[in-house]
């Protein structure tokens, strides 16, 4: 029976080639769409689950709010948290801070006369390696971080630096000030890690590691639950001991939470900002499982349509097998035979094309993606299972259409017509459509979002603004001889310098007012600045004057009590502290203890994502610490601009590798996620618009054929080549016009939600829809009419031809 049902689907996959050909390039794109698919989900899903234990383990989060001011939700705590929680609650076995030493920018590193540059470098107490499992392939994780002045590295770096031997004992000089010995080699952190880090120091090597304190946030504190301890009652606990020790008897509109928040729910979930990496978006999960799903969906539909639509022409077929003793389970079971090939053919070229295209996909979506995050086994499964479930779809239905047909009725010379099954491929062809219709809306909304963020007035100008990492910091009398040395040049236009990155500013502050009531206070974002930031940023003053020399002698005095602060705020904080911008200036203002005037007001202007609402910023003129170095040059000197910084660079900082980028390309990755999403959602909805005309231009083949006779006869009483195309293609067009209106209401709700997303967004207009839909029939007619043409340019002599 197997070799007759193997000769009989051969015989019938090869008479309809390009029916074949279509179902089974329409099924491959569609499971390897599924398993790209597939596979990302899985890396996203398995964020830190690698670590044992890892449902012990919960990161300590910072939630602050002062008065009416805006709320803060933060990722960082005070150094105080972790050991003051490892004594205070039963419940935690071991805590661990995480200071981001390279969170402005790179590190360098001395190893004798190499210098290498390093950006994922953090300092963590010894405890680390408790609460955190990492392989170590040299050292011992109990001890590695107990000394000060102590580093363990990933395997990769200790490569790169030392070559193949041992690193464990050499020593290495960090940022020209710190002379670390490595004590530690670990395996590389997986992708699929929040945490990301080349380089763990220990936390003793640090000033800050002295003082136990709970008034900077600045560290990452995480806690390792004992055995059945339970994180909602070790919460409960947190609120107490934060009620009674944390909170300010003089600002009783203070409000304090510190959040415990479990460690695998982070990088989808967390609403927590300053993480160490941009975190992932639960939102796109749904997204991107549900276009795997519909995908393989519009495959298998496609599968349907076809051979339903062929079901008129095997009619006869079936009948005389039906009267030669045939019955129906061996008519159905060869018809699943012959779409069991189908799907496995399908099902290995499209395991074929998922291998060749996932380096792209990680290219385009910026993971390190391979079948690797698939568990044991559970890839050939999956494969298994979808061969099955495709099977099984896919030729149920046209298995139980073929098999049912009545030999008399067939055998007579009047088979079924072309309607048989009409009513269903109607149905699928509109759900395909659908289908395909969502992904292009949901494109031309994300591409219309995204050019709206790129567009926007941000109240700065970030064009042509080159920013230098100097993460060690620079002296005010280094950082005056190079301002200097580089305005000589014509191809720089101004020279400033900062604490944070323009585009994201974390500092957070309080901010009373000498006429504000007592217990008064603000949530305020503050950025320490050169005296030229303000113009180079080009931000527009609404009133009020621009920093001066006497700004920054008064707010560089030697002693913190002598100085005094000239203030610039934006519209936000004047409005929050309740004045107008006129009133406030001249206003005595106190900030974390600086004290000064207000000197003036600054337009609103993005200084985060614009994800988030414009908030209160105070820039204040302060010398301390610089983190980045910015230099505005002209249109045409960029490249000159950046020689002659590289040789400023190269003799004021010799041991520190010369780094830069453009402001404006530090604004385009701010929107990493977006831009990748949108890119993902423009190659599937081609996809996805590519199976649906594969299946239609077929579909459509088997239609015209099954109507030759009626088209010779309206052509031998006079129609038009141009009537005949609009009699074939005007049925398509209104399953168009239905899933037009169908899935717009679907896609306006998702792409809404989307939306929610962004502070500062688009509404969406009517004209997306109408582009939409004029795409989709536009694509249709394509698809179509060279079937049609072909009909209606046909003999009528040969389409009328007895047979």
């Amino acid at each position: 029976m197997l070799k007759n049902y193997l000769k009989i689907a051969f015989r019938s996959l090869w008479k309809y080639k390009t029916n074949t050909f279509i179902s089974v390039t329409g099924l491959a794109i569609g499971v390897s769409c599924f398993l790209l698919l597939a596979t990302y989900v899985l890396h996203e899903l398995r964020y830190d689950r690698f670590q044992p234990g890892s449902e012990r383990i919960a990161r300590v989060n910072l939630f602050y709010q002062s008065g009416e001011g805006e709320s803060v939700y933060i990722a960082m705590t005070p150094t105080a948290v972790a050991p003051v929680f490892s004594r205070e609650f039963s419940e935690i076995e071991s805590a661990a801070r995480i200071y981001p030493y390279s969170a402005d920018g790179s590190v360098s590193v001395q190893y004798n006369d190499q210098l290498f540059s390093e950006r994922k470098v953090v300092f963590a107490d010894s405890s680390f390696f408790k609460v955190f499992q990492y392989p170590f392939v040299e050292g011992n994780p109990a001890t590695a971080l107990s000394q000060p002045n102590s580093v363990v590295i990933d395997q990769t770096t200790a490569t790169k630096i030392f070559g193949k031997g041992s690193a464990i004992g050499k020593s290495v000089k960090m940022n020209e000030r710190l002379t670390l010995q490595v004590t530690g080699v670990i395996k590389d952190v997986p992708s699929y890690s929040h945490l990301k880090f080349n380089w763990v120091g220990s936390y003793s090597t640090l000033p800050r590691s002295k003082t136990e304190a709970f008034d900077s946030a600045n560290d990452f504190s995480y806690v390792l639950l004992k055995p059945n301890a339970d994180l909602k009652t070790l919460q409960a606990k947190v609120d107490r001991y934060v009620s009674k020790n944390l909170a300010d008897p003089r600002n009783p509109s203070f409000k304090v939470r510190l959040e415990l928040e479990p460690f695998h729910a982070i990088h989808l979930y967390s609403k927590a900002t300053n993480g160490t990496e941009a975190s992932g978006n639960y939102k796109y999960i749904y997204i991107l499982s549900g276009i795997a799903v519909l995908i393989l969906l519009i495959a298998c539909i496609n599968f349907i349509n076809l051979v339903t639509a062929r079901s008129a022409v095997r009619a006869r077929e079936v009948g005389v097998r039906k009267v030669i003793g045939a019955l129906r389970m061996q008519l159905f079971g060869q018809h699943i035979f012959e779409s069991g090939m189908i799907t496995f053919v399908a099902t290995v070229i499209g395991f074929l094309i998922t291998m060749l295209t996932l380096p792209g996909l990680s290219s385009l979506t910026g993971k390190v993606l391979d079948l690797g995050v698939w568990p044991a086994l559970s890839f050939e499964v999956t494969l298994f299972v979808l061969f099955l479930v495709i099977t099984i779809l896919s030729g149920a239905y046209p298995a139980a259409v073929l098999s049912g047909f009545e030999p008399v009725k067939v055998l007579k010379g009047t088979p079924l017509s072309s309607n048989s099954g009409g009513g269903l491929r109607n149905f699928l062809v509109v759900f395909q459509f659908t289908i395909s219709m969502l992904f292009i809306i949901a494109t031309l909304i994300a591409g219309q979002q995204l050019r709206f963020i790129q567009n926007k007035n941000l109240g700065i100008n970030p064009d042509q603004i080159i920013v230098l990492d100097i993460n060690s910091g620079i002296s005010k009398s280094k950082l005056a001889a190079m301002k200097g040395e580089l305005l000589n040049n014509s191809a720089v236009k101004s020279v400033t310098a900062s604490y944070d990155s323009p585009l994201n500013v974390q500092g957070g502050y309080n901010i009373t007012a000498a006429d504000k009531p007592a217990g008064f206070g603000m949530n305020i974002t503050a950025i320490p600045v050169e005296k030229d930031f303000v113009p180079t940023m080009g931000m527009t003053l609404v009133t009020g004057e621009n920093f001066n020399e006497t700004d920054i002698v008064q707010a560089t005095q030697d002693s913190f009590q002598l100085r005094s602060y000239a203030f610039i705020l934006n519209e936000s904080a004047v409005k929050g502290l309740g004045w107008t911008p006129a009133t406030a200036i001249g206003k005595m203002v106190n900030m974390n203890g600086r004290q000064g005037k207000v000197k003036g007001v600054a337009q609103d202007f993005h200084f985060r994502s614009l994800h988030e609402k414009i908030s209160p910023i105070a820039i204040l003129p302060e010398y301390d610490f610089f983190g980045k170095m910015i230099v505005k040059v002209t249109g045409r000197g960029a490249s000159e601009a950046v020689e002659i910084l590289g040789k400023s660079w190269e003799s004021n900082f010799p041991l520190r590798p010369f780094e830069y980028h453009f402001l404006d390309q530090e604004f385009e990755e701010m929107y990493n996620a977006e831009n990748k999403v949108s890119a993902v959602l423009e190659i599937f909805s081609f996809v996805t618009i590519l199976i649906s005309c594969l299946g239609l231009f077929a579909l459509i083949a088997f239609i015209a054929q099954q109507r030759t006779k009626e088209i010779g006869v309206r052509k031998v009483l006079g129609a038009s080549v141009t009537s005949i195309v609009m009699l074939l293609s005007r049925d398509f067009v209104k399953l168009i016009v239905i899933a037009i209106i169908i899935s717009s209401p679907i896609a306006w709700y998702f792409m809404n939600e989307w939306l929610k997303d962004f502070a500062y967004r688009i509404d969406i207009s009517l004209w997306v829809f109408m582009a939409g839909g004029a795409i989709a029939i536009l694509i249709t007619f394509i698809t179509i009419s060279f079937q049609t043409i072909k009909a209606a340019l046909m003999n009528p002599v040969q389409s009328l031809r007895s047979d």
